[in-house]
């Protein structure tokens, strides 16, 4: 086994009076795809930043390898020192006068490189920061929820760049889909313990179960044993009036051990309150349409939601979601068409953009926002530090300013606030960003269980398959597209070209060295390429997905480590062949269309 790149071992750190981690250790060697997962605030992200040589532990010690070349990817990056995005990722090249390499990036991700700094859109900050991480071609990449603002098309890029890369990677995230694809091994930071499971992410909720139960089994024996142990105290002394000293410190040193045992974290506590029965139809669309200064955002659009019904929308970033929404919805009026809400609608919307909250007013402010101390909460009055507490909150934090928080805290309190109203109609425009998995988990019960209707602008793929009766896909062109199920069958549904198409959508497209021949046709070689490209895209699309499947059961790590192995290898190759074949086939319609024009 190849030596490692990094290596941190022994790391302790406190904030206070409170524990992180305490004798953590992470190694990475080339090829590791390693995900670093636990629930917020758990210390994640500092660890990643202790790794990255960012911050100091308390105790603990960090190597790297001499000359190995590292980048790190940042939670929250900062631009302030650079006034292009060109200036940001020429900040991670290893070699400045490589500047090629940033207008290269930048274009297979869409940022032109004389883009203003401060004026990025979170989902543009999030590619020029990953830009930046990339540039370098580095020994080792550390990435701090490297998905978050990202859309579809930019998770995919990111995924068929990322198994193709030949370093060691470590990625804290909370999307699934992009774990189960990518990762190889596990790290999972709970109560200050680091634990390694040598698999990917497909076989790490099985895992940690098991180890859950085989700690709540312990915990049972120990408390039967300190039972036991302290009737024989009491029966020795009134019998024998001499203590067994021994037994006695032993007895205390098990009351000290069980009083030491770190409790699991509480999970949050998510319910919706339901208004009343809406009618059977919640809203129909009749031929639709929006421009933005003469560029269609919406084509004429005709769509119906029935009560029920859970709409994933899903498209690129600037593709028109939230539009369409805010069309449905009644605050934009369209261009053409109509559209008509059911009967005894009463809607609850979550905004994207957090304009609910302001960061001067307080959490308390926030949940009671007509002062008091109460909060209605499906119809009856609680608390607001107890309801504060069903949402993971310190009762420290009642009168915290909501600037204060981190993101995935104003998400949970947007939740908070959305979740206590009664309501039949729920519209969630990225309802996900920045919450931890068991947070998802929960938010996908609840939805589940909610008797209303649902409207979700989401691009966490294993949410929307967990959650979605049905998907609506902006393809970017103004057309919006129904599908059937969540998104694994929405991905299927759809022509194999035209998503080759979409996802080179963000790529350069081809260099030539001369000019493209002039010919009346393709040559017979090439015609026959293309033709063919199409039922080749399906084959590694239904094998990567089949692959995805046997990946995503929980027991095959179990039943076959090898085959587990080979299948992950195997998925890891498929992204490239996938990125291959969808490049040739986008090159050979940009010649066919120029030999035809």
């Amino acid at each position: 086994m190849a030596p490692p790149l990094m290596h941190v071992r022994g790391l302790s750190l406190r904030f206070g009076t409170k524990v992180l981690f305490d004798g953590a250790e992470l190694a990475v060697s080339r090829g590791d795809r390693i995900c670093l997962v636990g629930r917020n605030g758990t210390g994640k992200s500092t660890l990643l930043k202790v790794a990255a040589g960012l911050i100091s532990a308390d105790a603990g010690e960090r190597f790297l390898q001499p000359g190995t070349r590292l980048a790190y990817l940042p939670q929250e990056p900062d631009f302030a020192r650079r006034a292009t995005a060109g200036e940001v990722v020429a900040e991670g090249l290893a070699d400045p006068a490589e500047t090629f390499r940033v207008a290269a990036i930048l274009g297979e991700l869409g940022v032109a490189p004389e883009a203003s700094a401060a004026a990025l859109s979170g989902g543009e900050g999030r590619r020029v920061a990953l830009a930046r991480a990339l540039v370098g071609e580095p020994d080792v990449l550390l990435l701090d929820e490297p998905t978050n603002h990202l859309d579809l098309p930019a998770i995919e890029w990111l995924e068929n760049r990322l198994a193709g890369f030949t370093g060691g990677v470590v990625m804290i995230s909370h999307d699934r889909a992009f774990l189960t694809r990518l990762t190889r091994q596990t790290v999972w930071l709970d109560r200050g313990v680091a634990r390694r499971l040598d698999a990917g992410f497909a076989g790490f909720e099985e895992w940690a179960e098991g180890l859950l139960e085989q700690e709540t089994a312990e915990r049972a024996r120990l408390d039967k044993k300190i039972a036991e142990e302290t009737v024989w105290s009491r029966q020795g002394i009134s019998a024998r009036r001499k203590r067994n000293q021994g037994r006695l410190r032993a007895l205390a040193d098990l009351r000290q051990e069980r009083a030491e045992q770190r409790a699991r974290l509480g999970a949050v506590k998510l319910a919706a309150e339901a208004g009343g029965l809406s009618g059977k139809l919640v809203l129909e669309a009749t031929e639709v349409s929006y421009a933005w200064e003469g560029v269609p955002v919406v084509l004429p659009t005709s769509l119906k939601v029935l009560r029920g019904d859970r709409i994933g929308i899903v498209g690129a970033n600037g593709a028109g979601k939230s539009t369409l929404l805010k069309l449905l919805m009644g605050e934009l009026p369209p261009d053409t068409g109509m559209v008509r809400l059911g009967t005894n609608l009463t809607t609850v919307y979550l905004d994207q953009g957090r304009a609910a909250l302001s960061d001067a007013a307080t959490v308390w402010d926030i949940l009671c926002p007509q002062g008091g101390d109460q909060v209605m909460v499906r119809g009856r009055p609680r608390h607001v530090v107890s309801y504060m507490r069903d949402f993971l909150f310190d009762d420290a934090q009642a009168k915290s300013p909501v600037g204060s928080l981190s993101g995935g805290e104003k998400n949970r309190l947007l939740l908070a606030v959305a979740l206590a109203k009664p309501s039949n109609l729920l519209v969630l425009d990225e309802p996900t960003n920045d919450l931890d998995m068991e947070t998802l988990d929960l938010l996908q019960e609840t939805l589940s269980d909610y008797d209303g209707t649902v409207l979700v602008v989401s691009h966490d793929r294993d949410f929307l398959d967990r959650v979605a009766t049905a998907i609506w896909a902006l393809e970017g062109d103004g057309r919006v597209g129904e599908y059937v199920g969540g998104f694994s069958d929405y991905r299927r549904q759809r022509p194999a070209p035209a998503e080759a198409a979409k996802s080179a959508a963000a790529k350069p497209k081809p260099q030539r060295a001369e000019p493209p021949r002039k010919a009346a046709k393709l040559s017979y070689k090439d015609q026959r390429e293309w033709e063919g490209l199409p039922a080749r895209l399906a084959a590694l699309e239904a094998e990567q997905e089949d692959l995805e499947k046997r990946l995503a059961d929980p027991g095959f790590f179990a039943r076959d480590a090898a085959g587990f192995s080979a299948a992950t290898r195997r998925l890891a190759a498929l992204a490239t062949e996938r990125a291959a074949a969808e490049d040739r086939w986008l090159e050979l319609e940009i010649l066919r269309e120029e030999l035809s024009g």
